[in-house]
């Protein structure tokens, strides 16, 4: 059966077409040891040594690539905040305030360093690691996708 609608004929929401997909991310650091105890902390997971003064950690699809750059250049921090989707939300918050990186930015008018459902609903809380890259944590399931 076919048909002339082309609603109906429209190119499937799959991987058939060459779509991009984001498989790794760079963040920039001073210190590959300490960084890689700061994300191993902060995140839960452990990261994976690579050559080139470098440690990947898996981040669900994507690959976090931690990257010291002391050896040829400054740090270039993120331009914005890099997100991350989490079940425990207050679990992974209680690990950012040990390590005493809860962001003191304000977003909308609230601190970005408390757990805050932002006005487009996500339950999230912000952080800033050692060089200055923020970081966003925002709970499954709350998440605004446009």
């Amino acid at each position: 059966m076919t048909s002339d609608d082309p609603i109906l004929n429209a190119p499937s929401e799959s991987h058939d077409a060459d779509e991009p997909i984001l498989f790794r991310l760079n963040v920039e650091v001073a210190n590959l040891d300490q960084a890689v105890m700061f994300y191993s902390t902060l995140l839960g997971v452990t990261g994976r040594r690579q050559a080139g003064a470098r440690c990947y950690f898996t981040c669900g699809t994507v690959t976090l690539q931690v990257l010291d750059v002391s050896g040829h250049g400054t740090v270039k921090r993120l331009p914005k905040s890099l997100y991350f989707t989490v079940r425990s939300l207050d679990e992974v918050f209680g690990r950012a305030r040990e390590l005493g990186c809860l962001s003191d930015e304000q977003v909308h008018g609230v601190s970005g360093g408390e757990i805050a459902v932002r006005p487009w609903g996500e339950r999230s809380f912000y952080v800033d690691d050692p060089w200055g890259n923020s970081l966003c944590f925002v709970e499954a399931g709350t998440i605004y996708e446009g």
